[in-house]
């Protein structure tokens, strides 16, 4: 892994960081069977920020030897993920081929465009020994001349990100620029995604790069401008405020954003595109077997009813 000092100024006051806070979203709390997701975007208040539109954070959640995740496979349109791990392993399995261990700390970008099917287990060494996790998963809109790319899957060890790591604060760049460093990641338009981490009392800065940007809170408490927030929260915040981030407690954040995305965009089961009746078509191909397999994963989760 890369890493740098943090030789950043700390930006912004008190008055222009607490007008900066646009919106602040509790995410929405699931339990899938003893396994409990937070859904943060879409939200009826905000769909997206930058190309983000689905947000989840999935755990922490011990699973005991023989248990673990299975989500069989499923197709996706008009969207690339991101599946992100704190804690635990999961098996990518796509309809490429790909066959890959999702570690902590790496990034795994599959870039759906106009098709493709995966899967996402526990691995067996995982499964018969048990693990914890915690992670999040998100969902990127591609924008208008990409939505129909080739399928494609990016994998990034955590050892190969670059890394701030100064007096209390550790920065992973997953995607895009921040903390003075950039991701080798190959993204299809403009947005940033770092994992943040601070010692209580530390402090650092979101800067003004990127026109939206958010704060997702996974761990712990921090200050903004005088005012305290709890884990777990998405804070939104206005184009081109200076944030500086101060850590209540030991903390955990993925701060997020990017560029707008160039248009509206409709969100149907895991399908995401600009045009309603490119969603149905996927809707027709999926029940009629027309997406292609995943290579040893023969199970599939059937289109769920209207």
């Amino acid at each position: 892994m890369r890493r740098k000092r943090l030789h950043m100024s700390i930006l912004g006051g008190a008055d222009t960081a607490a007008k900066a806070i646009e919106l602040q979203i509790a995410p929405r709390g699931r339990d899938l069977g003893g396994f409990s997701v937070r859904r943060a975007l879409p939200n009826e208040r905000r769909q997206m920020v930058g190309p983000f539109i689905f947000y989840d954070h999935f755990g922490p959640v011990q699973f005991g030897p023989g248990q673990g995740i299975d989500v069989r496979p499923h197709p996706h349109i008009g969207l690339a993920t991101v599946t992100y791990l704190f804690d635990g392993r999961i098996l990518h399995r796509d309809s490429l081929a790909n066959v890959q261990e999702i570690a902590p700390g790496a990034m795994n970008l599959m870039t759906a465009g106009r098709g493709i099917v995966h899967s996402e287990r526990t691995p067996p060494g995982p499964r018969a020994a048990g693990q914890q996790m915690l992670g999040v998963q998100s969902w990127l809109a591609l924008p208008l001349a990409h939505e129909e790319t080739e399928p494609s899957f990016q994998h990034f060890s955590a050892d190969v990100l670059p890394a701030v790591d100064d007096r209390g604060v550790f920065a992973r760049v997953i995607a895009g620029a921040a903390f003075g460093t950039t991701s080798p990641v190959e993204t299809l338009s403009d947005w940033f995604y770092v994992e943040l981490r601070l010692a209580v009392g530390a402090s650092a800065p979101l800067d003004a790069d990127y026109e939206q940007r958010a704060l997702y809170l996974v761990e712990g408490a921090i200050e903004i401008a005088g005012e305290r927030f709890d884990e777990p929260q998405l804070l939104i915040f206005g184009p081109g405020a200076a944030i500086t981030i101060r850590a209540l407690s030991d903390a955990r954040m993925m701060l997020l954003g990017g560029a707008p995305v160039d248009g509206r965009r409709f969100v149907w089961w895991n399908l995401v595109s600009s045009s309603k009746e490119r969603i149905e078509q996927a809707k027709r191909d999926w029940r009629e077997g027309k997406f292609p397999s995943v290579p040893g994963d023969a199970e599939f989760i059937p289109l769920p009813e209207e």
